[in-house]
């Protein structure tokens, strides 16, 4: 028998026997972890939706005051003689 076919052995021993109780208060632990995780996820996930929408309202502003697809007038023209 391989070393691989007696840990499978082992675990289906474990996982057939009988299964050791659980504290009430280990459970209540777990269920309150679990929703502070959850709450945690949604509060990340709802903070990085509302800083993606400042971004998408930022570069709007942006791009309305500032129409970066207009060609930029030629404000000064170049020397015409020497330069000084």
């Amino acid at each position: 028998m391989s070393g691989q076919d007696r840990r499978e052995a082992e675990v289906r021993r474990l996982l057939d026997g009988p299964r050791p109780a659980v504290p009430a208060e280990v459970v209540a632990r777990a269920a309150a972890r679990g929703a502070r995780m959850v709450r945690r996820r949604r509060a990340v996930r709802r903070a990085g939706w509302v800083l993606l929408l400042l971004a998408v309202v930022a570069f709007g502003v942006w791009a309305a005051a500032e129409e970066p697809w207009r060609a930029r007038p030629s404000g000064t023209a170049p020397p015409l003689w020497g330069g000084d």
